[in-house]
């Protein structure tokens, strides 16, 4: 089964990232780069689902939507 999910990747101001799934409370990973906080993220979601599956038999579907607006001042 395929699950698709949001996941918001935000840089640090120490340094690297920080990614989570918003959905998903507690789905969070970090990464040096862009691409391994993507790379960390993957992996905490598919355990992270994997878990809810052997616990409950659940798996919550995202419904959030994300949409980008232009202000201007």
């Amino acid at each position: 089964m395929e699950y698709y999910y949001k996941i918001i990747i935000e840089p640090q101001e120490e340094g690297g990232y920080t990614a989570y799934v918003p959905k998903l409370p507690g789905c969070v990973s970090e990464g040096d780069t862009y691409d391994m906080a993507l790379v960390n993220i993957k992996e905490a979601l598919e355990l992270y689902l994997e878990t809810m599956k052997e616990r409950n038999n659940i798996i919550i579907k995202d419904d959030i939507h994300i949409s980008e607006v232009c202000i201007k001042i």
